[in-house]
């Protein structure tokens, strides 16, 4: 006779103290670890500029025509606001001096403003990339201040000529200018991060856009300098300083581009405050919601 032997696997109860558990709940907000993502951030930086160089071609920015255009707008406003204050002031406004530096504080703000209209579409633009990609997604503002740069860059000889015909000459001092203009690169950035969040939640944030930098550019030194305001207005211009962060940057710009002159050291501090600050406040609130976009569009 053959005998047959039974094997009986036995399975242990599990243990809910020591199984492993997989649990999916909801992303909560916070902001990453900094080191690392900063690091990712730098290996990345030639798609943040592979995107913008895509987004320059896609709109034809780099074709002579398409780079005549972004002269010709800003021009042709500056142009519009020059008659519109020789109007108002009756001929006793500056001539081709002021029309130097319309021209030059205008080619900066929209600058700044079209880094803040292009950065605050970046993420809800972006689409199936955003979606099937893994990187750093502040990348994507980044990239639209990088377009708006070189986009704002041509509009640099066109100034200079104007720089010439005026008669206004060329100062050391003009220097100084690289470093506000560095400023306003950096408030740019943290400004364009701000509203690219702020649109994956209010998608009619662009919409208001148009109206918010119009009233911004009649509060900024563009249309008038701050040598040109009345000492009636100081203390009006004591508060613009501290509420206006375009005040102190733009302000201390065209100071050292067109007259020539160092602003004084409140300026350069306030203008560093704000540039420093406003990209720190944009890039955490940005970095900590960047989970999240994936869920929101």
């Amino acid at each position: 006779m053959m005998s047959t032997d039974k094997q009986v696997v036995k399975t242990e109860p599990e243990n809910e103290f020591t199984t492993t558990h997989h649990v999916y709940e909801p992303h909560r907000a916070g902001i990453p670890p900094l080191a690392n993502y900063t690091r990712e951030l730098w290996k990345r930086r030639e798609f943040a500029s592979e995107m913008s160089k895509a987004t320059l071609r896609g709109a034809n920015t780099l074709t002579m025509f398409g780079q005549l255009w972004l002269v010709l707008n800003p021009l042709l406003l500056a142009g519009v606001y020059f008659l519109l204050v020789q109007v108002l002031s009756g001929g006793n406004r500056g001539g081709m001096d002021y029309f130097a530096q319309l021209c030059g504080g205008l080619f900066t703000f929209y600058f700044v403003a079209g880094s803040m209209s292009t950065g605050a579409a970046s993420v809800v633009g972006g689409g199936k990339l955003l979606l099937n990609t893994a990187f750093p997604r502040l990348l994507m503002p980044f990239s639209a201040v990088r377009t708006a740069f070189f986009r704002f860059l041509p509009t640099l000889p066109v100034y200079f000529l104007f720089h010439i015909l005026a008669g206004l000459g060329f100062h050391l001092s003009m220097v100084v200018s690289i470093y506000f203009l560095g400023l306003l690169i950096v408030f740019a950035l943290g400004v364009a991060a701000f509203f690219a969040t702020m649109q994956v939640y209010f998608r009619d944030t662009t919409s208001f856009m148009p109206y918010f930098n119009r009233i911004w550019l009649y509060m900024s030194p563009v249309i008038w300098s701050i040598e040109q305001v009345p000492a009636r207005f100081t203390k009006v211009l004591n508060i613009l300083e501290v509420a206006n962060p375009l005040h102190s940057m733009l302000g201390g710009f065209t100071e050292c581009l067109v007259n020539g002159d160092i602003p004084s050291l409140r300026t350069f501090v306030t203008a560093t405050v704000w540039a420093f600050g406003v990209f720190a406040i944009g890039s955490l609130f940005f970095m900590s919601r960047e989970r999240e976009f994936a869920v929101r569009l």
